[in-house]
């Protein structure tokens, strides 16, 4: 069966720093990325929602049975491509030490948007959804990195929710006619959003210093480049300007360039010394549902 590389066809931020890891780490982290893009669009298929629940539900009957066959993997392998999809991010999850429980609120954040209105209420709730949609999966790239610092794991969970604070600021609209708010829809909390996601932007840097080398530029990378979109979105100053450009991204000249500024970014964590800077009281918030020691 031909496996699709998501990562190049959807993500083009994420692939543009994956060009930066070695060949067998790519492949990984694409696998990775195929389980969680295939979780979001079977959420997001524009059929009924009886019937998207019932091809969640599927999906994860074969995941929970998968950890049941832990002696034999290949039982795993069906007649679909979700089979396998699924079974390669197990192997994964075995081969780096990546914790189920990562892995289940991965599942259960993605599965609180089946629902025929998604509703936000607070700060708490915005941060709690963010750590499970993508905090886990920083989580789940820094142990795919070999990353096992405490500190640099944490700040992987920082990275993974700033990039959805911004993902969240940027698609209001098209969330909106989802039927999903999980920020006010005008300019002012778009603007708080993305000072939210700065603050853990920040807050992942110095973590990046205790990354292996060979996988540190393709960090530095993707943290920069995805950044931008969220500069890009508050040029637009208002909200009939920000509706007027519909989805930003980052174009090609725009990657490379961002890319430039990332050598300086990498001389930075090795030229100056970087206190750490850690995001305790968004932490401590999280904790009160999510206890994040025991997921790293």
């Amino acid at each position: 069966m031909t496996e699709k590389n998501y990562l190049a066809l959807f993500a083009k931020s994420f692939n543009w720093a994956g060009f930066f890891l070695p060949k067998n780490t790519y492949h990984d982290c694409s696998k990775l990325y195929t389980f969680c893009r295939v979780l979001d669009d079977l959420v997001d298929d524009q059929t009924s929602l009886e019937l998207r629940s019932e091809k969640f539900n599927k999906i994860k009957e074969v995941f929970e049975k998968g950890y049941k066959e832990a002696n034999d993997r290949e039982k795993l392998i069906g007649q679909n491509e979700y089979d396998l999809i699924v079974k390669n991010m197990i192997i994964i999850a075995d081969k780096n030490n990546i914790k189920k429980i990562i892995l289940d609120d991965l599942i259960e954040g993605v599965s609180s948007d089946l629902k025929s209105k998604v509703y936000l209420r607070s700060v708490k709730d915005l941060l709690v959804y963010s750590y499970k949609v993508a905090g886990t999966v920083g989580i789940m790239m820094a142990k795919i990195l070999n990353v096992n610092d405490t500190r640099s794991l944490k700040g992987a969970i920082d990275l993974g929710i700033a990039m959805q604070l911004t993902n969240i600021a940027r698609d209001v609209i098209e969330d909106k006619k989802m039927n999903r708010q999980y920020i006010k829809p005008d300019f002012e909390n778009i603007e708080a959003t993305l000072k939210l996601a700065d603050m853990f932007y920040e807050s992942s840097f110095s973590s990046i210093k205790n990354i292996p080398f060979k996988y540190k530029f393709a960090i530095i990378v993707a943290r920069r480049v995805y950044r931008q979109i969220g500069r890009k979105i508050l040029k637009k100053g208002d909200m009939n300007n920000y509706e007027k450009a519909g989805k930003i991204y980052i174009n090609n000249f725009g990657k490379i360039f961002q890319t430039f500024l990332s050598l300086f970014d990498l001389m930075l964590l090795y030229l100056k010394n970087i206190e750490p800077h850690q995001r305790l009281r968004e932490h401590e918030i999280i904790g009160e549902d999510i206890n994040l020691d025991e997921r790293i």
